[in-house]
């Protein structure tokens, strides 16, 4: 079982930066395939961006070229650093880990770190 804890979450102005912190507890982290999402009041979750195992990264439209998603697996953490904030990205942002066997791929989320940009 894996364990996720985001951390760094809080109240920003526009054009502000956060920088979020997933902590995991498994044993074979270097090995997840790791991701950002978030859900804002009243709309749907959605991916934020996610990392391979071998530090390969993907973005949402929404969001690329001002967050980056970066992983220390010495550290079993993973970050998502988030500059020029809009109000738009006020949401609850979770972290995922799949957790790949020789037969099926597992999801584990965390408890989620909320992050308000005002206007």
């Amino acid at each position: 079982q894996v364990q996720l804890v985001e951390s760094g979450g809080g109240l920003v102005q526009a054009g502000g930066s956060l920088r979020l912190s997933c902590a995991a507890s498994g044993r074979t982290f270097r090995t997840y395939a790791m991701g950002w999402f978030r859900q804002a009041p009243g709309k749907q979750r959605e991916l934020v961006a996610t990392i391979s195992s071998g530090g390969s990264s993907n973005y949402a439209a929404s969001v690329k070229g001002r967050f980056t998603i970066s992983r220390d697996n010495a550290e079993n953490t993973m970050y998502l650093q988030m500059n020029s904030l809009k109000p738009e990205d006020t949401a609850v942002y979770y972290c995922n880990a799949a957790v790949r066997s020789d037969y099926e791929t597992n999801h584990y989320w965390g408890q989620g770190t909320p992050v308000t940009v005002s206007s």
